[in-house]
Parts: structure tokens; C-alpha cells; sequence
């Protein structure tokens, strides 16, 4: 064992370490808690505790230093009483379960009309005919196919193992994997700056111009202008950014929005279960349930990325504020999936928190009011084993920024809660596969740069300006 006692004589982390760092871990919790209180009521001249006060030796200073009380004696709840105590800070509450209250003001009445509005995205996709046309367009042979060898490898991996675990993925999942090949080789295209339509030179950004009656129709609520370079030519060229899925599975082109409302409702013809997830900071992807896993799985389609949930913040160096996920079934604010450390947080000044936990609940409602009571059921408990797994990351944040001051260098799993070796840290969790490179891979580099997701921005002061094409 070492000095502070970490570590049995061979070496390895056991029980006792373990418990040692447990019984830190609580007392520097309890420590900041208690400094938290007394700084609160430090206002009124109530001494803030020290370092290593405990609750115990409070009590017992209260105590002691209490007057002497009559036989009656109740304690004053009174206003206006000499000493009247201050509310405990923030600090010391934030723990406490919030209660959803409506919009009280226009800002969160604004926001609430938003991620209504946006809520009936994914409804979209639930249309027969949609779907119908749908599995018209994919290459259905190939995507199983892929689905089927991709599903045995993993299997065979699994029993090789010898411990009777399941594999990674189930064969829903490898679907959905194939499908998202499929569509970011050989299906969808990026566009930057559309070709001139009639020489097929370059063209130059010209701004915004209103859509057409046609245009309208098929759900392109702006259109961007561009002009064609050559000096003979000069040529205009339209591009609409269409919201109508039907219309996009004939143009199959497009940024960020067009791919992931694609997508999202490709992934629900082959019969997975999607979520369409709407980013405050100009951006969406596309969430799928995984029966194998028992929980949501990120899949965003410009980057051919897989349950890579901090591409974003750790990839892009992109700082987040809302991430709201909206299915069929309601609307879930998934921002602690994906935003897990402080520095990339960005101000959610919105609406307050319990206007947003009444406005997801609302979207909820919405959604399921027609519902049987078991499919109900099932829901809400899909929803509290999410809630789990939410928190779960906001604990391991807490406790590996904990542990980084007890231990420097030292990393600890967000599953077990164990200390990880340098070989599993960069497994576990990580999700960024070694072959994908920092900051954004869809789009123009000019673009990526302009949008601050070239991976750099977290070094840089401020946010860089919005690209006025957005996604």
C-alpha cells in the first residue's frame, strides 16, 4: 500500500482502496455543502464552517451556544423575528427535484411555441404512403444483407469470449448501421455552393430570396440565392431548403437538415424506432432506439457517426445549450448526453428549468393522450431508466472532477464508477474513433471554420459568427 493507503501491496485497486476513496469522496461533498450553507448565512454573521468541520461538531456548537429555552418554547417562523434566517443558496438546493411550472413571460412563451412547433417534425414520418415510397428507394437486399453478416460477426465475437455475454448490437442496430452507409456513400449529397445550371461553373453567395408557390408547397420556408462566377455567364441558381421528406427523397441533396429529416424517416421504414434531435446552436441529428442496449443510440448521418454522443463538444469544439430529442411518443431534453463537461456549456436563458420541464411534459401529453394505458406504461419506464442514465453522466463529470484533485491524471468509468487504466480510458465511453479526425468532416472547410466546428474553437476566445446558410 502506498503512502495514503490507494493501494493493496500487489499493487492493484481493491476493496479497501476503493472504500478509502469512497469515504473522501463523501467528505469533500459534505465539506462543500456545508461551506455552501455557511456562506449563505454568512450575510447574518453565522460563521461559515471550516475545511474539515463535520455535520456532528455543528450541532454540537449549536447546541451549546444555544439560549436557555422555556418549557414552551417553539422556534419563530416569524418575518420580522430579530435574526430572521436566509434562504439557503442555490449551491444547496440545486439537488432538489424541480416542479414544472408554466410559461410567465414572453420569452418562455416564444420558446414553448418553438419546440412545439418542432415537435411535429418527426409526426411526419408516420405517413404510409411516405413509408411505402420510402422502401421503394432503399436498397433493401444489400442493407440486410450487410445487416445479417455484420449481426453473425458480432455474435461470433460475443461466444468467443466464453462468459455468455450478448453482442455489442443486435440485428435492428446493424440495420439501421447499414442504412446509414448506405445513405452517406451512395444515397444523399452535400451541397456547399450549387453549380451553375448552365455552364456548371462556381457560384457565389447572393443571400436569401423568397420561395415560390411551388416552393412553399413542398415545405421551403427560405431559399438561398446563388450566382454563377464566369464573367460570361452570370447565370442565378435557386436552392430551397425543403422540409417536406417526400421532396427530398427526389432531390437527395442538402445540409444538415435536409440529411437528418431524410434519414430519421428512412430509419423508421426499415422499422426502427427515431428520435429527431433539435440543437439550439444550428444543428440536428438523429437518435434510434436500441432494444439490444435498452437505450437511445446518437447517429448523425452527415458524419456517418454511431453512438458518438460528445462528437460535438470534444470533437468540434462546438459549446451547446439545448439539445431536445422529439419522437411520436413526446419530447426529452437529452442535453446532459451530450454536453458532459462544464466548459462546453453555453447559458440556458431560454426559459427557466422548471418552465422547461413543463414544456417537455406538455409535448409528452400531447403525444400520448390517445395511447392505451400499457404502451403508457412502457413509456414511463423507458423514461425513468433514460432519467437514470442522464444523471449518471452529471455524477460521473462530478466525481471525475473530484477525482482529478485527489489523484492528477486518474480517470473514472462512467459505468462502474472504478478507476480506469490508460488503455481502457480511451476505450470506454470515448467514442471517437481514432480514424475520425477533430472538428467537422461534412461540409466546406470555409463553412466548418465560419461555425466555429473545426475542432479549435474550444481554444478560442468567444464565439465565431453563424454562417447565414445555416444547417
Amino acid at each position: 500500500m502506498d503512502p495514503n493507503g490507494y493501494r493493496s501491496p500487489g499493487g492493484e485497486y481493491d476493496e479497501q482502496w476503493a472504500k478509502g476513496l469512497t469515504q473522501q469522496f463523501e467528505g469533500l461533498l459534505r465539506t462543500k455543502r456545508l461551506n455552501d450553507l455557511g456562506n449563505s448565512r454568512s450575510r447574518n454573521g453565522s460563521p461559515a464552517p471550516i475545511e474539515r468541520a463535520s455535520s456532528s461538531n455543528l450541532r454540537a456548537a449549536a447546541a451549546s451556544q444555544a439560549p436557555p429555552q422555556s418549557p414552551g418554547y417553539r422556534p419563530s417562523t416569524s418575518s420580522g423575528s430579530q435574526h430572521a434566517a436566509t434562504p439557503p443558496s442555490y449551491a444547496s438546493l440545486r439537488s432538489q427535484p424541480k416542479i414544472p411550472s408554466p410559461p410567465a413571460d414572453s420569452a418562455s412563451q416564444k420558446f414553448r411555441n418553438l419546440l412545439i412547433s418542432l415537435s411535429l417534425t418527426p409526426t411526419k414520418y408516420e405517413n404510409p404512403g411516405l413509408l411505402d415510397e420510402a422502401l421503394q428507394v432503399i436498397p433493401l437486399d444489400r442493407i440486410y444483407g450487410e445487416a445479417e453478416e455484420e449481426s453473425q460477426v458480432l455474435q461470433a465475437q460475443a461466444e468467443s469470449m466464453g462468459d455468455g455475454r450478448k453482442p455489442e448490437w443486435g440485428y435492428q442496430d446493424c440495420v439501421i448501421r447499414a442504412l446509414l452507409r448506405w445513405f452517406k456513400r451512395s444515397f444523399f449529397s452535400w451541397v456547399n455552393n450549387p453549380p451553375c445550371p448552365v455552364c456548371f461553373s462556381p457560384t457565389t453567395a447572393q443571400g436569401m430570396t423568397p420561395p415560390t408557390q411551388e416552393e412553399t408547397a413542398y415545405g421551403a420556408l427560405r431559399v438561398e440565392l446563388y450566382q454563377c462566377s464566369a464573367a460570361n455567364c452570370g447565370a442565378y441558381e435557386r436552392f430551397p431548403r425543403y422540409g417536406d421528406v417526400w421532396r427530398l427523397l427526389q432531390s437527395r441533396k442538402g445540409r444538415s437538415g435536409e440529411w437528418v429529416n431524410c434519414f430519421s424517416m428512412l430509419c423508421r421504414a426499415v422499422g426502427g424506432r427515431v428520435r429527431w434531435v433539435w440543437n439550439a446552436e444550428d444543428h440536428v441529428w438523429t437518435e434510434v432506439y436500441s432494444e439490444m442496449q435498452k437505450r437511445w443510440i446518437h447517429v448523425d448521418p452527415c458524419e456517418e457517426s454511431w453512438d458518438n454522443p460528445r462528437l460535438y463538444t470534444e470533437g468540434w469544439g462546438k459549446p451547446m445549450s439545448y439539445c431536445i430529442a422529439f419522437s411520436i411518443d413526446g419530447a426529452t431534453d437529452v442535453t446532459r448526453r451530450y454536453v458532459r463537461k462544464s466548459e462546453h456549456e453555453k447559458p440556458r436563458n431560454r426559459c427557466p428549468e422548471d418552465v422547461m420541464l413543463y414544456i417537455t411534459n406538455e409535448i409528452r401529453s400531447l403525444r400520448r393522450s390517445n395511447m392505451p394505458k400499457d404502451e403508457r406504461f412502457r413509456l414511463e419506464k423507458e423514461d425513468a431508466a433514460e432519467e437514470k442514465e442522464l444523471r449518471a453522466y452529471v455524477i460521473s463529470s462530478i466525481t471525475q472532477s473530484v477525482v482529478s484533485h485527489l489523484r492528477p491524471g486518474m480517470q473514472m468509468s462512467a459505468n462502474s464508477g472504478r478507476p480506469m487504466t490508460s488503455a481502457s480510458s480511451s476505450s470506454e465511453d470515448q467514442k471517437l474513433p481514432a480514424e475520425q479526425p477533430a472538428g467537422r468532416i461534412s461540409g466546406a472547410q470555409e463553412w466548418v471554420n465560419a461555425r466555429g466546428e473545426n475542432g479549435q474553437s474550444r481554444h478560442q476566445p468567444g464565439y465565431p459568427p453563424r454562417d447565414h446558410r445555416g444547417l
